[in-house]
């Protein structure tokens, strides 16, 4: 089989981490034989390189092609109108993207299959690909783009246009796929598929020799994820004012960075704040494994990864009820779910969660419950049925 990936949240030499939730599926799904593989991976075109102009100086800085764990992927520019766009990005990602699908089948990869990231605009795109080239889709729903952008009347009709057209979507949370339902898309075509956590790169390394590295001698919360309001980082600096004594690891860069490190000192939390940027996914396991908890305030979810990860260095967590997190911190032993999304609920899990901390072996059997290999399996399945 060949299956061609289509989706914007695909890493690159210049944002590492970015939908790298995207690469490990797909990477696990290659693994088990018997399918190749090629990426469309569009980036919006900005024509200046350096440094002051920021992000989008990162996408011009993007090559045009690249190859990553033997993948070839392909990122063609797309236009991006900011603010006022937003109806007719998915044509704009479609147009500047059926070049490259052209290349590939030039070049002997004839696509069985476009499998889409992302329902919002990439799935509209991928569609409107699927049409021109006359291949099966399958588009996969991550959050936002069914929690959220479905309250806007346009992309919710081409969304629920998208959904109609495609052979399968796939949703990584029953929660999700209750969602989906909920706005129209039939039941019958959704398959739940969530993801994995890698056992091998999660795995617990010493827990005393990397609270040590971090000069940690008391009780430790950490958050990992994009710094932005809506993953509610500022929920556990609030929480850390009534935690006296415990110290919060921040890592993740985002728009609301310079916020929370402002809202850290005005509370007088900012020495107990330490505020790491980004780290590498290799590096993550022992800020985890230093952590007593992990947290995650988020408002709206999918199925986040950062719950798994931390469970598979043997840290439990702390999470908002949303999305799939029920589905994930379901055992006592994974951790706790919070009845209100507030500082004071935080805090309090906080104190819970140390006074009856679980067995750390025990944490992590229960995140690797949710291994790639069941998953991947589904997927290739489903590719193959769709093919045929």
């Amino acid at each position: 089989m060949r299956i061609l990936t289509f989706t914007t949240l695909y890493p690159n030499p210049e944002q590492p981490h970015h939908g790298i939730f995207v690469e490990n599926r797909l990477r696990h799904i290659l693994a088990g034989g018997g399918i190749a593989a090629r990426v469309v991976a569009p980036v919006p075109w900005f024509p200046f390189t350096a440094g002051p102009f920021g992000p989008y100086a990162a996408y011009a800085r993007v090559p045009a092609a690249d190859t990553r764990f033997g993948i070839e992927v392909l990122h063609p520019r797309y236009a991006v109108i900011p603010k006022i766009g937003m109806n007719w990005t998915p044509g704009l990602l479609a147009r500047a993207s059926r070049p490259a699908l052209s290349r590939l089948r030039r070049d002997g990869f004839d696509f069985d299959l476009i499998d889409a990231h992302y329902f919002y605009p990439d799935g509209v795109a991928a569609a409107r690909l699927a049409r021109a080239f006359r291949r099966p889709l399958v588009i996969s729903a991550r959050g936002t783009d069914i929690n959220l952008i479905p309250d806007y009347p346009a992309p919710r009709r081409m969304i629920l246009e998208a959904a109609a057209q495609a052979d399968a979507v796939i949703a990584v949370s029953q929660a999700l796929a209750g969602r989906m339902e909920r706005i129209g898309i039939p039941s019958g075509k959704i398959a739940v598929l969530p993801n994995g956590v890698d056992a091998a790169l999660f795995a617990p390394p010493d827990r005393g020799a990397a609270r040590a590295a971090l000069g940690l001698d008391g009780p430790a919360m950490i958050a990992v994820g994009n710094l932005l309001r809506s993953k509610g980082q500022d929920v556990a600096i609030r929480a850390l004012a009534a935690l006296p004594g415990w110290t919060l690891l921040v890592v993740g860069g985002g728009a609301d960075a310079a916020a929370f490190e402002t809202l850290a000192r005005a509370l007088g939390v900012g020495d107990r704040v330490r505020f790491l940027g980004r780290v590498p996914h290799d590096n993550l396991a022992r800020l985890y494994a230093a952590a007593d908890v992990s947290v995650l305030a988020s408002m709206r979810e999918g199925w986040p990864n950062v719950l798994l990860e931390s469970m598979a260095c043997g840290t439990p967590a702390i999470a908002s009820d949303v999305g799939g997190v029920r589905e994930i911190v379901s055992a006592p032993e994974a951790g706790l779910v919070l009845a209100e999304r507030t500082p004071e609920a935080l805090a309090e899990a906080a104190r819970a969660l140390l006074a009856a901390a679980p067995a750390r072996e025990r944490v992590r059997a229960h995140a690797l419950k949710f291994d790639w290999e069941r998953t991947a399996a589904a997927q290739r399945a489903l590719y193959e049925r769709l093919i045929a």
